[in-house]
């Protein structure tokens, strides 16, 4: 059996996932509501593997770092992300993170990730992670893209187009949802064209 692999990302309406150091633009900060987090804290309390890249990793240890089972009730979506089984795909990591579950696995990301697949009992999910899901999506390996776009133009500020550099895909849409009345949720299939 292979286990499913989706590429979990937030960008703005013109497709950035981050903003350069003079933005005031914080990801999705500030423009969640309750429709947003209910459904998130619910995809991210199904049994899954994240699999992140170093530099997402990185960023995740930086900010989640100092949350506990304990910060379950202030922030059940990110401490749900922190607590599920990881691995984190990385060349300069070592295996020593603090991390609860987190496995660093050093080597090609495309022969890791096919392997995980058909090991794998439960989905695989990556959240951002733009260079390894890139890499993922040309070699055949993500199932689903999971695109949520936050009413926000990052024109001047933004940085890291998600789909920047990627190979060209034929994308079939399978779910999109609005929620809070202002945010779009877009779930499709990719298929390299």
């Amino acid at each position: 059996m292979t286990a499913t692999y989706t590429f979990d990302v937030f960008c703005t309406l013109d497709g950035f996932g981050s903003y350069n150091e003079d933005g005031d633009w914080g990801g999705f900060w500030g423009k969640q509501g309750p429709e947003f987090l209910e459904r998130r804290l619910a995809q991210y309390s199904e049994p899954q593997r994240l699999i992140l890249g170093a530099n997402t990793f990185r960023t995740f240890l930086h900010f989640l770092g100092g949350l506990t089972e304990e910060s379950l009730a202030d922030d059940p979506i990110n401490t749900r992300m922190k607590y599920l089984p990881t691995t984190v795909v990385s060349k300069t990591l070592e295996d020593n993170v603090d991390w609860p579950d987190a496995t660093i696995a050093s080597g090609d990301a495309v022969e890791i990730v096919a392997r995980l697949k058909k090991e794998s009992d439960v989905p695989l999910r990556s959240h951002g992670s733009l260079t390894l899901n890139r890499a993922l999506m040309a070699a055949g390996l993500v199932d689903f893209i999971q695109v949520t776009v936050f009413p926000v133009i990052s024109g001047k500020t933004g940085t890291d187009p998600i789909f920047g550099g990627a190979a060209d895909f034929d994308l079939d849409l399978l779910e999109s949802r609005t929620l809070d009345g202002r945010t779009q949720e877009l779930v499709y299939r990719p298929t390299l064209h």
